[in-house]
């Protein structure tokens, strides 16, 4: 019923929303549609930077479902995972071999990391891409952003588009492993040249590739717009909530061939896998944004916003002692009961809330930005047991607490200069300003942490820019706090902050039949905190500092148009990523402790020397394409030893899509039919992994586990636009 209360609301859009007049279209070019909150932290076309942008036509092609990170998987030194192997559900994404908590992520110029984990969770955000307008990936250090320090990379999502004209979009897909998605989107256009609303609703869900993976996910969106000619106001409400069975514990080495969906999480319940070992989490966005054109070289911008999250993951645990609960032992009538299997639920209830701003002067030949943004982040971490076997536990027994609190201040300046004969100047300052305050961890919830960080973190460089080529060099160094883990150490082992030196070389041609790029880039890094395998002096396993690692590398792009039905376009990494004295630590059951071995110049977990990506499209008659795509990427180490024992295989994938667009006169502006194999060549492969190793009986063992991704699978899709 609310599915179908919903459409028609969504075609009443189009059906009783009367139709915009010519002089109302003359007058939208009068009215301020430019979307202030992004152009200040994005790069522009003559910065010196390395970017890629996504238009809003090449983000609905290759949306049928997956998560984000498979949308951005074709661009450069972009590496992506999937928890449940089809995309759908948890997945990840690393660019030059740096992790999502090392690339920035923005929402409109809000952020949008974890505060605390510094990670993206894009499973809380469903279907994002399907009211995305336009994506900006910079790699390295890039231009100044609002949240976490960028360490790999920067990603500014955009969904605050006028859509000047009214629409109606039904997209829906199916797919392998009884995957579906549903989407309904609808926008009245400009409403009396001055109001417009744009929404959408979309259902998720799959079983998944491995064992019991499966994703129930919805979200929907909501954005209303003022815009006059020298001022706008928008609000957005974004939404999304998630239940996934957890498929996070990975395959282990061993059962790869004979049993790649095995999937341990719930195995812990006699009988049967336990039905319930879900994750559950709500997220919602709210964002308010006013912008305003002060005269012809001065406009502003500031917006407010709050993130509502709340959600718990359960999980079915056997053989639990009651020590480690905080409670005596069970006595029933003469025995005592030491440990119980048990059902838990481990909390998160969070606020994230804040403000960013921005100021832009532009005359003549020089671009002057300055901007910042705070935000405050309340978390409570609480841990509640449901359910027990055996008595002794009250009815949903919280036995842990351990809320936590982050300030974060920034503020930048950023200038622009064009200098003649095609050179421009960039310089970019930031402040920024944290304040983290944990109150204890699960495991040791006495431990204390409340520490104050400030950096500096300045970029400057030059570009040439003359006829659809630019050159460009860039110097930026970024520093950022260590995440929450990050923490649990003893007050004499505290992490220290991360330092990275980024030097960028590159040289394009764009908007000819032929393009290419070329980017060699140096990122020298101060402290990296990488895993060692070190148990500190609280029984914790953390990362540690690094003093001295880096990555050097080098990124080749290029495509052509070689006629009106065939072109193709494709990139390729080459990179080193070393750390040049690692020490790891491995457990040793014998004789207890740790075995210390030292390593020089190994490389650094999760970066693989060779990424590299390629499409051909070749287009055998009007509206239709046959797009063949692959995916390269090099041998991963799953620790910082270089051994390849531990480590994923390298991988070379092929995917085929196939698209058709019928255009009718009628009730239907266009009908799209899409179908995509993925893995077409059905390779066994996997994406990511983790190793444990330990000395017992005289001998190290390696216990290795990883993520297979789907053999040869499917999506098709029809996409109609009313």
């Amino acid at each position: 019923m609310k599915k179908i209360i919903f459409t028609a609301i969504v075609l009443s859009f189009y059906f009783i929303v009367p139709a915009q007049d010519t002089m109302r279209h003359k007058l939208t070019d009068t009215l301020m549609l430019e979307n202030i909150e992004v152009t200040s932290i994005r790069a522009t076309d003559k910065a010196p930077f390395t970017k890629t942008n996504i238009s809003k036509a090449e983000i609905e092609k290759n949306n049928l479902g997956q998560d984000l990170p498979f949308v951005l998987n074709q661009l450069p030194s972009v590496v992506v995972n999937s928890d449940a192997g089809n995309g759908v559900g948890y997945t990840g994404i690393s660019i030059r071999g740096s992790d999502a908590s090392r690339v920035n992520v923005t929402l409109n110029g809000i952020p949008y990391n974890d505060a605390e984990s510094q990670g993206t969770y894009f499973v809380d955000i469903p279907d994002i891409s399907s009211s995305l307008s336009s994506i900006q990936v910079q790699r390295g250090v890039g231009t100044s952003s609002n949240g976490a320090g960028a360490f790999g990379a920067t990603i500014n999502l955009s969904t605050n588009e006028v859509n000047k004209e009214k629409y109606v979009e039904l997209n829906n897909t199916y797919g392998s492993f009884n995957t579906w998605k549903n989407t309904i989107k609808a926008g009245t256009g400009l409403l009396g040249n001055h109001f417009t609303v744009d929404a959408r609703a979309s259902a998720i869900s799959s079983d998944g590739y491995i064992d019991r993976a499966k994703s129930n996910l919805k979200s929907f969106f909501i954005s209303a717009a003022y815009i006059n000619k020298n001022s706008s106001l928008r609000f957005n409400i974004l939404s999304g909530k998630e239940k996934t069975y957890q498929a996070w514990y990975g395959v282990p080495e061993n059962y790869l061939d004979s049993d790649r969906t095995y999937n341990p999480a719930g195995t812990e319940k006699p009988g049967s896998p336990y039905a319930n070992e879900t994750d559950n989490y709500t997220q919602t966005h709210y964002q308010l944004f006013y912008d305003k054109k002060i005269n012809s070289n001065l406009s502003f911008n500031t917006a407010v916003f709050l993130s509502r999250g709340k959600g718990y993951y359960e999980e079915y645990r056997a053989g639990q002692l009651y020590s480690d609960y905080g409670l005596p032992d069970y006595i029933s009538g003469t025995d005592t009961i030491t440990s119980t299997d048990l059902i838990r639920r481990l909390w998160l209830d969070n606020y994230f809330y804040g403000g960013i701003f921005s100021l832009q002067f532009q005359k003549n030949k020089t671009h002057v930005t300055f901007g910042g943004g705070w935000d405050e982040y309340d978390g409570k971490h609480y841990d509640v047991v449901t359910w027990a076997q055996q008595g002794g536990f009250p009815n949903d027994y919280v036995y842990t607490n351990v809320p936590a609190n982050k300030h974060d201040l920034n503020l930048y300046g950023k200038l622009l200069q064009t200098l003649g004969s095609g050179f421009s100047a960039f310089a970019d300052v930031q402040g920024r300003f944290v304040n983290y305050d944990i109150k204890g961890f699960e495991d040791n919830p006495g431990l204390r942490i409340n520490k104050y960080y400030s950096f500096f973190n300045p970029k400057i460089g030059i570009s040439f820019n003359k006829t659809n080529f630019q050159a460009y060099a860039s110097y930026s160094i970024g520093a950022k706090e260590p995440n929450r883990d990050d923490f649990e150490a003893a007050a004499s082992e505290l992490p220290k902050p991360e330092i990275l030196y980024d030097m960028e070389l590159g040289a394009e041609r764009r908007n000819t039949p032929f393009t290419y790029g070329i980017t060699f880039y140096y990122m020298n890094y101060h402290n990296q905190l990488v895993s060692t395998g070190k148990i500190n002096d609280v029984g914790a396993y953390t990362r540690t500092n690094a003093p001295e690692s880096y990555r050097l590398g080098v990124e080749l792009q290029a495509a052509e148009t070689f006629t009106k039905w065939l072109n193709a376009s494709g990139n390729i990494s080459f990179s080193k990523n070393k750390i040049k004295n690692f020490n790891e630590y491995v457990d040793d059951y014998d004789n207890g402790g740790q075995i210390k071995n030292q390593y020089h110049n190994t490389n650094i977990s999760f970066s693989p020397d060779e990424v590299a990506a390629a499409m051909i499209n070749i287009i055998p008659f009007s509206n239709s394409e046959i797009s063949f795509q692959s995916k390269y990427v090099g041998r991963q180490y799953l620790d910082n030893t270089s051994h390849v024992t531990r480590s994923i295989d390298p991988y070379y994938v092929q995917n085929l899509k196939l698209s058709y667009r019928l255009s009718t006169r009628h009730i239907f502006k266009a009908v799209d039919f899409i179908f995509k194999v993925n893995n077409m060549f059905n390779k066994k492969y996997e994406s990511n992994g983790y190793t444990y190793n330990y000395f017992y009986g005289g001998e190290l063992t390696v216990e290795n586990y990883y993520f297979p991704m789907a053999g040869t699978n499917f999506l098709a899709a029809i996409n109609i636009k009313l």
